[in-house]
This record gives structure tokens, sequence and C-alpha cells, in this order.
């Protein structure tokens, strides 16, 4: 088997040794040690958002990926007579939009383009003149362009109006300074393989426990009942189907890892060190990005593809990965680009071989088709 190629992608991404090591344990889901180790993991993940137990917040852990996370609050929170304005500007927007339809969930859409972030005014005229709507739900940091959505602007108003704020922080929580007061988010949503570094497994929900408290009997599913996981993991500390103990294990050593490394703020910093040093030489090398640099986060950026016949993105892509590096197709609706991810066990030196590569690659590009 090869070594493995770095991974510039939103996730899954590079995890450290140590992590990876930590997945060799075996323990019983009923385990004492794991049931423990969960407990920690719970309070931690709240810590990192700012806020507490005591404060009234809860974590819920749900097998699965993001979107499995994603659709067990959609689908368990939102009354039979409430109603969700969702604001989308990318394909994860999206998803959420397919996730209410699925489940019959009465809902609007205000959509804008992927490079744009919803407009304010217009979501305060929704919110002051449907007084029906109940629920908000919008992503942060939305990975089809790596544009940063105005969560606190939005869950001021959320807050004025009294709606509940529900936010996809998949590819942000870990990787950008925020807190969950800070931006009046009632359902945070993330999972284990984005910033925190772990291994793919599982979603966690960070739950204003006041309004968790509300949603039973909600659920419009058996596996994805959140106010259901959130009581068995309260009353004795497990799962109510199988749990993800090795993805388990792995992320308990990445909190500690991130730990070590300084914490969330820490992390942001190299996060923001490799963005800046990506996105100076890609200008450099023609290489135009999608969003607007006011809009853009440090955690992925997309990049049109240049002009000119030489230009092959599954060439470019196949290239690179024969050199050792994986890079992200795109996923834009009206434009073409490709992705390149900053997060994850990757540090300057990696960016800088990233960089010597897709030049070498561009170089042997146009040579065949001058050939």
């Amino acid at each position: 088997m090869k070594n493995n190629n770095l991974l510039f992608t939103p996730g899954p991404l590079n995890t450290s040794t140590t992590v990876k090591e930590a997945m060799l344990r075996d323990l019983g889901s009923r385990d004492y040690v794991f049931i423990e180790t969960v407990k920690e993991i719970r309070t931690r993940l709240l810590a990192l958002g700012g806020v507490s137990k005591d404060q009234g917040y809860e974590c819920v852990i749900m097998q699965g990926s993001g979107t499995f996370g994603i659709e067990s609050v959609l689908s368990g929170v939102i009354p039979q007579n409430g109603k969700l304005l969702l604001l989308i500007n990318g394909a994860y927007g999206n998803r959420m939009l397919k996730i209410a339809q699925r489940h019959s969930i009465s809902h609007v859409a205000l959509e804008c383009a992927e490079n744009e972030i919803p407009d304010k005014h217009e979501i305060e005229n929704y919110l002051r003149s449907d007084a029906s709507i109940t629920h908000v739900a919008m992503v942060h940091c939305e990975t089809t362009t790596g544009i940063m959505n105005p969560i606190d602007e939005v869950g001021k108003l959320c807050n004025t109006y009294h709606k509940i704020f529900i936010v996809d922080a998949m590819s942000s929580f870990g990787g950008v300074d925020f807190t969950i007061p800070q931006a009046h988010i009632d359902y945070l949503v993330s999972s284990s393989n984005k910033c925190l570094e772990g291994v793919p497994g599982f979603s966690f929900t960070l739950a204003n426990r006041a309004h968790l408290e509300q949603t039973k009997g909600r659920s419009r599913s058996l596996s994805l009942d959140l106010y259901a996981q959130w009581q068995g993991l309260e009353i004795n500390g497990q799962f109510r189907f199988t749990p993800p103990t090795h993805a388990l294990l792995a992320f308990y050593k990445a909190l500690t890892e991130l730990e070590n490394e300084g914490g969330i703020k820490a992390r942001v910093e190299r996060y923001r060190q490799n963005y800046e040093l990506l996105m100076s030489a890609m200008v450099k090398l023609g290489f135009e990005p999608y969003v607007h640099e006011k809009l853009r986060g440090h955690i992925i950026t997309a990049f049109l593809y240049p002009s000119g016949d030489y230009f092959d993105f599954e060439m470019f892509y196949s290239m690179l990965n024969q050199k050792g590096f994986t890079i992200y197709p795109g996923k834009l609706s009206r434009v073409d680009c490709f992705r390149i991810g900053n997060i994850g066990q990757i540090y300057e030196k990696d960016i800088r071989s990233l960089l010597e590569a897709i030049a070498a690659v561009i170089n042997e590009m146009i040579q065949k088709i001058t050939v």
C-alpha cells in the first residue's frame, strides 16, 4: 500500500498518528471506561462552544456523518405546526432544504448566489411579516465555496424575533473563533472529522436544554431521534444503538491534542496562516478565487478554473494525486471550480509542497498542449 496522500479537503482530513493509534483499542459500548470517555467528550465539546451544562446546554452525540446530525435536528425539533426559514447559498444549505422536504416540514427558503451572503434586511422582512416561522437554519462555513455566513447577525435577529436558531457549523466548529452565546445559537451541529481533527463516525449537537426539553415525541425518525438519544446518554451514558467506539476513542485523543496545541485560538491561527500562504501563491500562479476576500473564510477556498485550453481538471486532479496531494472537486451549480482546504494536520511545509506540485503540474499541462 502506498503512503497516504496529503488531504487538502474539508474532511475527512489528515489526522495525527496518535489519533489513529487511539483506535487500536477495543472497548465494549457498555464498558465503564467507554461511558466515562463519552461523558468527558460531551463536557469538553460544550466548553469549546463557550457553554456548559450548568449554563443550560447539552451535547448530544449521534452516530453517522454530519448530515445525520443535521437531519436529527431538523426532523426532531420542529413541531408539526412549526415553520422553518432556510437561508441558502450553497449545496449544504440546499441539503437542509431536501431534508425539510423529505420530512414534510413546513418551510420557506431565502436563497442567494453562491458567492454572496443572505441579505440581513430580507431575513428581517421574513421574520417580521411571517409570524408562523418558528425556526431559522443556516450553514456557517458553506463548504461549497468556503464563504462565511453572518451567524452573529442572523442570531441577533432570531433572538429579537424569538425564533429558534439552528446552525450547521460542520466546517467551522473548532477552526473559527466564535461561541454559542455570542451568536445566539440554539442548536449547533458539527462532526468529528472536521476542524477538531478526529476520524469520521459521528456528529454532535450542542443544544439549548430549555428548547431540547420541549421536543419529546416530535422526531419524525426512530434512529435519528435527538431527544431520545439525549435521554439515553443522560440516564445511563449509553447510546440507543451501537456507537462508533473506535471513532470516539480517536476523538478523545484529538480533543487532548487540540488542548495541547493551545486550543481553538491556536488552531485558528495555524489554519489562517495556511490560508494566507495558499492564497498569496495561488494568485501569483494565475488562479482566481470565486468568493470575494471580505466574505472568504480560512477553512476551504474555491478557485475558478483558469482560462486557456491547457487546463483540464481531471488531468490536474490526477497529476496532483500521483504526486501525493489530494484536493477537492468543485460543487458549484453555475461555475467551474475546484477547492483546496487548509484544515487537519496540515502545516506551512505541506502548503509549500502542494504549491510546488501545482506549479509543476500546470507547467506540464501547458507543455503538453504546446508540443
